[in-house]
């Protein structure tokens, strides 16, 4: 009974390997270099940084935007990002590709920089192949899946026969010295196995960023409840004062008394209506973040602002951490580090499997081209 189940899980890994490895492979460079985005920018970015005012003091957003408004009187103004102390603030501009770069002590513009550089090409790669959404990214969902379905199967297939030594080592060593054809052999199997836990763990990550039912189904295994019944709409009173003005005491409320983590990075958005929420970002920490939104009219939290991380149940703390475990940001650079090599290892797999699986064919049709004795 054995037997046939291991032939299909074998038969079941080599099909889907091959049916999805170039999206894999695709998928772990692009993460590789992904991971470490914000480091290599920031030492390639001379705009990202300013030298710190004698008063330490950041400008408010409504003298920073003015001041953009100057320079693209014709430019809608969504949002202003502070990075904290010694970096410059950006601004995001509706139906623009350019970001904004602004010294927060001065007001001074220090740079105009296009949106789609390297990074977002990467990105694009990343989430739907270069192609166009609606076609590339249920590829990339799909691929993942079977990448997920892949690192089971291969762990069925790593498992030791028996726990002798020479099996046990087999296992969990490279065997350097050996022929390129083992040496190949061994990537696969032991890389394969060492890296297994952070495979699946970007794989569902990936997956509740890919499927709606899929991240409904984490959401419920974790103790969510998937039945409660969707906010209202709110409808706001309109604001009698100007919205530069609100957003300015809005930006100093938060950081005098809501936010806890890093409270001179905070992003902060412009309304385009007297009657629309102020969005604002803070306790942005290791790729997560809290959400609030302010009404205009009396400058109180909404309905739909989210509590801090570590105050949320255990379901809405492991969705809001999905990102950070997707992108190995949870624990500063150690984790990317470790991420680093792990999505490596993941884009080699179906390099040496596919190796693996060419010298295997190559040998079997040998073997049938020998003429036959007697």
């Amino acid at each position: 009974m054995l037997k046939p189940l291991k032939k299909l899980n074998a038969w079941l890994h080599l099909w889907l390997g091959l049916a999805s490895g170039i999206v894999v492979v695709i998928l772990g460079i692009t993460g590789c270099i992904l991971v470490f985005e914000q480091e290599i920018k920031s030492l390639s970015s001379p705009w990202l940084h300013v030298e710190k005012s004698a008063k330490g003091t950041y400008l408010p957003p409504s003298a920073l935007y003015k001041e953009v408004k100057k320079a693209l009187p014709q430019k809608e103004i969504s949002s202003v990002w502070y990075h904290g102390a010694a970096h410059t603030a950006h601004f995001s501009i509706n139906d623009s590709d350019s970001m904004i770069y602004v010294n927060p002590y001065t007001a001074e513009i220090v740079a105009m920089v296009d949106h789609e550089d390297f990074f977002h090409e990467i990105d694009e790669g990343h989430r739907h192949l270069w192609l166009p959404p609606n076609i590339g990214r249920p590829i990339v969902g799909w691929a993942t899946f079977v990448f997920f379905l892949l690192t089971i199967t291969g762990l069925i297939l790593w498992w030791p026969k028996n726990l002798k030594k020479s099996n046990v080592d087999k296992s969990f060593k490279v065997k350097w010295k050996a022929k390129f054809k083992r040496v190949n052999y061994d990537l696969h199997n032991v890389f394969g196995f060492y890296s297994m836990i952070l495979a699946l763990l970007m794989a569902i990550t990936g997956l509740i960023m890919s499927f709606s039912w899929f991240n409904q189904s984490v959401y419920w295994l974790t103790g969510g409840d998937t039945n409660q019944p969707q906010p209202k709409e709110e409808i706001f009173k309109p604001s009698k004062m100007p919205m530069l003005e609100q957003v300015d005491k809005v930006w100093l409320k938060v950081q005098d008394e809501i936010a806890v983590d890093n409270k001179d990075q905070i992003i902060v958005s412009f309304p385009d209506h007297e009657d629309d929420p102020i969005y604002v970002c803070t306790d942005m920490v290791n790729g997560h973040w809290r959400d609030l939104y302010f009404k205009q009219a009396d400058l109180s939290l909404t309905s739909t602002t989210k509590e801090r991380t570590a105050d949320l149940p255990f379901a809405d703390k492991v969705r809001k951490l999905n990102y950070s475990l997707h992108v190995g940001a949870f624990a500063g650079l150690a984790s990317k580090i470790i991420y680093f090599i792990a999505s490596l290892i993941c884009a080699s797999l179906p390099i040496t499997g596919f190796y693996i699986w060419w010298g295997k064919k190559k040998k079997s049709k040998k073997k049938s081209s020998k003429p036959a004795l007697g």
